[in-house]
């Protein structure tokens, strides 16, 4: 019998209405609460946030993940059937993530919904536009680009030097095409020619911005701070500067309010805010988890990639703009993933291979001890469940786990759903009440370098940092700048501890190299750039575009 699909679970599903899940939270049906898109999505709106200003928050739950193969290791779908497992043994609970972008989704990845039996829906409009917040966010960027551009065109009163504008056009593809471009050639009306390039949405400055404002008023003000370009003697330009910040939050008015949909077994979910980790913060929207947190007596999260990356930021940037604090952390590993970075050849994953699973065990453990040790957070390892793994090695990883004084519980939630994530939910009820150290990486009046020295330190392990002569000149301006109290964005591989992907495992002998950042004065963060990581992806020699098709009936298939 044949294995169904993701996107053919989700259709054979008898969804809700969404009506029935705003009462399962407690809201109100009506115009002042929610804001429906048709049947089985809904906008919350802001007041919801401040007339729960009073009620407890829940349990907050971060969900991370070891060092990921291309293909992830099923952070999301683990997030879901938590969710869902906590409600299986009495808890009132939902779940909080970030909104799939079209590049990962025609990509590599396929859709980014969960899987097997642990999915939110509707599947096909989550993976495919939503609710219009990624293009009203590229929108929104990109209205600042044809007013900075038009600026100079016009006569360029603030002395813009066209050599030295920072801000870049978006599109929610990959497209490696638009990386590098030369834009406004054509003649005098046609602009002003220059060098430009392209961002994923997800990497837009933008997208960080409406993630980590609390308001309206929070948003339109960091908008304005956005340093788009330097004038000829030096000083930053800012989007207030031009102008911009009023029209672009009206372009995001709709986008601040958080999207509310379901899991296959009606849990709640908020999905709202997606920027990667690996070239942004990693997390979805400050207003979700907390609307969550007043709706649910356990909110489950993800972080994007793995510990060193999403968690790190969760921690470091998303904790310190919105002063909350997670009161248990899940990392989700396979045994499949432990083999890779033990030294297994993609094609051989399948096969029992104890001696590689304990080559690539340390990712695991190291990982294990960042979330402990240094994130100061009690935590349990989720191994996600293939049919391949055996008893062996499942006992292997558990065995491993538990020399750190960590629990490894299996989560079957792909094949079972909440049923399978039962035993999860049950580890991290206990956790939720354990002592918690929460404790940040470094602290707000270190330097950046240091900053950035103590995450490559502390959770890399890297043995020196380098800085490229740019990176160093831009510290010095942000030294001038008086943002030196900012937190650190890292741009880092989300396939290795180091700023190589081919460094799989646990590597500890290298160098971390640093070659340019970049002052996001609006997101409230520094972004430094490590090793060649980009901002705009590429597809695949075979994208996932080509599996995905739709019949005459209006049934997409493919999508994963």
């Amino acid at each position: 019998m044949a294995v169904k699909t993701d996107i053919e679970i989700a259709q054979e599903h008898e969804m809700k209405l969404i009506k029935e899940i705003v009462e399962d939270i407690g809201l109100p049906w009506d115009a002042n609460h929610i804001e429906p898109y048709g049947n089985y999505k809904t906008k919350i709106k802001a007041r919801v946030v401040r007339e729960l200003a009073d009620r407890p928050d829940g349990k907050l739950i971060l969900v991370t993940a070891i060092t990921p193969t291309p293909a992830g290791e099923g952070k999301t779908t683990t997030s879901v059937g938590l969710a869902d497992g906590l409600r299986k043994i009495g808890k009132k609970s939902m779940v909080a993530l970030r909104e799939p972008s079209l590049g990962p989704v025609f990509g590599i990845k396929g859709g980014a919904a969960g899987g097997g039996y642990a999915q939110v829906v509707p599947m096909e409009d989550i993976n495919l536009h939503f609710t219009g917040d990624f293009h009203a966010i590229g929108a929104a960027n990109n209205l600042l680009c044809a007013m900075l551009d038009n600026h100079i065109q016009q006569g360029n009163a603030l002395g813009i030097d066209a050599k030295r504008i920072t801000l870049k056009r978006a599109v929610d593809m990959n497209d490696r095409q638009l990386r590098h471009i030369v834009d406004g050639i054509g003649g005098r009306t046609q602009g002003v020619p220059r060098e430009d390039g392209f961002e994923i949405t997800v990497a837009s400055e933008v997208m960080a911005i409406l993630c980590l404002s609390n308001h309206i008023w929070e948003l339109k003000e960091r908008l304005g701070k956005m340093i788009v370009a330097y004038t000829f003697d030096g000083t930053p330009v800012t989007a207030h500067d031009l102008k911009a910040e009023g029209a672009m939050a009206a372009l995001l008015k709709d986008t601040m309010k958080p999207n509310l949909v379901q899991t296959l077994e009606y849990t709640p979910a908020l999905i709202h805010g997606g920027p990667f980790a690996n070239i942004a913060h990693g997390c979805n929207s400050i207003i979700a988890t907390k609307t969550a947190m007043k709706l649910a007596d356990y909110v489950v999260t993800e972080a994007g990639f793995a510990a060193d990356l999403g968690a790190e930021k969760f921690v470091d940037i998303k904790c310190r703009a919105a002063g909350i604090k997670p009161d248990a952390c899940v990392i989700v590993a396979t045994v499949r993933a432990l083999k890779y970075h033990g030294g297994v050849d993609k094609k051989n994953l399948n096969i029992e291979n104890l001696e590689a699973l304990e080559a690539g065990l340390p990712n695991l453990l190291r990982h294990v001890d960042n979330v402990k040790n240094v994130y100061g957070l009690p935590c349990v390892v989720a191994i996600n469940a293939f049919p391949t793994d055996t008893q062996a090695e499942l006992k292997l990883v558990q065995e491993k786990c538990n020399e750190l004084g960590v629990n490894a519980v299996l989560s079957e939630v792909w094949a079972k759903g909440g049923e399978g994530g039962k035993a999860l939910a049950e580890e991290v009820v206990r956790l939720c009440d354990e002592p918690n150290h929460f404790s940040y990486v470094y602290e707000d009046e270190d330097s950046v370098e240091d900053k950035i020295r103590k995450i490559a330190h502390k959770v890399y392990h890297a043995k020196h940092v380098f800085f490229y002569p740019e990176a160093k000149k831009k510290a010095d301006r942000v030294r001038e700048l008086g943002l030196e109290h900012l937190p650190i964005c890292m741009a880092k591989t989300q396939y290795s501890f180091s700023d190589d992907p081919k460094l799989i495992g646990a590597p500890d002998d290298f160098v971390l190299n640093v070659r340019d950042l970049k002052i996001s004065a609006g997101a409230g963060f520094i972004v430094a750039y490590t090793g060649d990581i980009m901002t705009m992806p590429g597809l695949p020699k075979v994208p996932s575009a080509e599996n995905i098709d739709i019949d005459d009936k209006g049934q997409i298939t493919g999508l994963f």
